[in-house]
């Protein structure tokens, strides 16, 4: 019931503002669609989880995509602005690509040439070498490189017969379909699919 607690805390703390906020969930199969499911609907209206500097920044964090939360929040909400930005037009390629319909790549672009990375070697703890990518985070759009870098990759890697919005026409979030019988409908069985499942048994019973 992660969702169902998830709502219940969001609910809380809208009447309450010394409760802790409760972080967006994590049930799409892909970080790329976990990005675009930091915004729900709740009671009918959109929530976005991302509202200052440091709630992308913790999410970042939470999600893999930085090792430490060692962002500062300059207030500016530079980061934040950013971040919308780019899940916004994350979205709309996903939605045109679902559809089959061409591509507007220049935005997600842009975050791309800003993408600068350089490999560098460092020895592990039984002094074998490895290899990884140093990325600088001058700016913004810099820190968020890798999840732009990510959604590229999907675009043209993913199998976009397994991507979907929920079933529930309520619900307005995002997963990809990874089962073996592809019949995966909702973003959580145990709260819109069950949510279904209770709609449908009064159905029949008022019948």
């Amino acid at each position: 019931m992660l969702w169902h607690s998830l709502l219940m805390e969001l609910s809380a703390i809208m009447t309450s503002p010394t409760r802790t906020k409760p972080e967006p969930p994590q049930l799409a199969d892909h970080p790329v669609l976990d990005m675009l499911n930091t915004v729900c609907m709740h009671e009918g209206e959109r929530h976005d989880f991302w509202q200052t500097d440091t709630d992308v920044v913790d999410w970042l964090v939470r999600a893999g995509w930085l090792a430490g939360s060692d962002e500062s929040d300059r207030g500016d909400q530079a980061l934040l602005m950013a971040a919308r930005d780019l899940r916004g037009i994350v979205q709309v390629l996903v939605a045109q690509r679902k559809a089959g319909d061409r591509l507007s790549l220049e935005a997600l672009n842009g975050y791309l040439a800003e993408a600068e990375s350089y490999p560098q070697l460092v020895l592990g703890e039984g002094r074998e070498p490895s290899l990884v990518r140093v990325r600088p985070r001058h700016s913004a759009r810099q820190l968020l490189a890798p999840l732009a870098e990510a959604a590229a990759e999907m675009l043209v890697g993913a199998d976009f017969s397994r991507i979907h919005t929920c079933a529930n026409p309520e619900c307005i979030l995002w997963f990809y379909d990874r089962t073996k019988s592809r019949r995966r409908r909702w973003c959580s069985t145990s709260t819109c699919g069950n949510r279904h499942k209770v709609a449908a048994y009064r159905k029949r019973h008022r019948r």
